[in-house]
């Protein structure tokens, strides 16, 4: 049996304490899923929460995660065309069944993994689909962002927090993003933001009514929730759009009916996972002429070497890292 190099997690805990590198069997793709070599690899908070053993999606061990990749298939599960087999893809891996992208190889449900045109580098299409296909969904479909209305996104040092503020900004919005740290204070603004709040040294409220001359914000883009969801929800304009779409906090935004009544505002849930392979495949054709003509730009902040994963992760689960960072086989 053919092996390869996988990292794997043992149990839950930080990190760099749970997870090695280990010899592994090549897994064998069951029907309707691809194999692929891995090109590169995102690392995301989801890949932080599996090894935490709090990630709702995740396996039992001992398994390997890594959400999101770009690779060449090697091989096809029954069912599928032999032809898949040397093309180049992106998208999302069955981290599920515990094949991940922190491998050489991983599986991947075909309908999952979408093209990878030759002109995106390895870096940027591993990072590309989550981040940008979730901010898009979330703006564009379930929000309706017009030109001109205030965006606040929390969160927006983030892989999906930067995705929604480029495409905020392409949309026409006036985008106000929340970091901490003067870094991601930086890094926001050079994604475009044209208003940037550290929420370590400003009152995150009173700096919206500021920006906004006493208006509020249109539209709230919340993949954080916890308390810092709960401020942003006191911004909301009337007949404002709050979107609920994560809790990197580690716990959802808590929005009260009444405060929504009274500002006859909605809150609105933004989950990718309940569209179809069509939807989502036109959306991700829609995005890509976005990065072509430079309207959008790479999230990809840095590049790590395949031993140095744990280092990585550290940096994802202490709130160091900015954008998104890939993993290089």
């Amino acid at each position: 049996m053919a092996t390869m190099r996988a990292w794997v997690v043992d149990g839950s805990g930080p990190p760099a304490e749970v997870i090695e590198l280990r010899e592994v069997e090549v897994p064998d793709p069951p029907p309707g899923f691809l194999r692929l070599r891995v090109d590169a690899a995102a690392i995301g908070l989801p890949d932080v929460l599996m090894c935490r053993g709090s990630y709702p999606l995740a396996p039992d061990g001992p398994f390997t995660p890594g959400q999101e990749i770009v690779g060449t298939v090697t091989a096809v599960g029954d069912g599928l065309d032999t032809g898949l087999i040397g093309t180049r893809r992106m998208g999302v891996t069955a981290f599920y069944l515990g094949s991940g992208g922190f491998a050489e190889q991983a599986l991947a449900a075909e309908a999952t993994m979408y093209p990878a045109p030759d002109w995106l580098a390895d870096a940027d299409a591993s990072g590309f689909h989550i981040p940008f296909v979730t901010a898009w969904v979330g703006l564009r479909d379930r929000a309706a962002l017009g030109a001109g209305e205030h965006l606040l996104v929390l969160g927006a040092a983030g892989g999906t927090g930067s995705a929604a503020v480029q495409l905020g900004r392409a949309m026409g919005g006036h985008v106000i993003a929340v970091a901490g740290g003067p870094a991601k204070v930086d890094h926001c603004r050079t994604l475009g933001a044209d208003v940037v709040i550290d929420h370590h040294s400003r009152d995150v409220a009173e700096a919206v009514d500021e920006a906004t001359r006493g208006h509020g914000v249109d539209v709230v883009f919340d993949p954080v929730g916890g308390t810092a969801g709960a401020t942003a929800a006191r911004t909301v304009a009337n007949e404002g759009r709050f979107l609920l779409v994560g809790f990197a906090s580690g716990a959802w935004t808590t929005l009260e009916p009444e405060q929504l009544v009274n500002g006859n505002s909605s809150a609105i849930g933004v989950y990718v996972g309940a569209y179809g392979r069509t939807r989502i495949e036109t959306v991700h054709h829609e995005i890509l002429p976005m990065v072509a003509d430079g309207s959008l730009t790479s999230l990809a902040t840095e590049r790590v070497g395949f031993e140095e994963l744990p280092v990585a992760l550290n940096a994802v689960a202490d709130r160091s890292a900015l954008g998104k960072y890939a993993l290089i086989r």
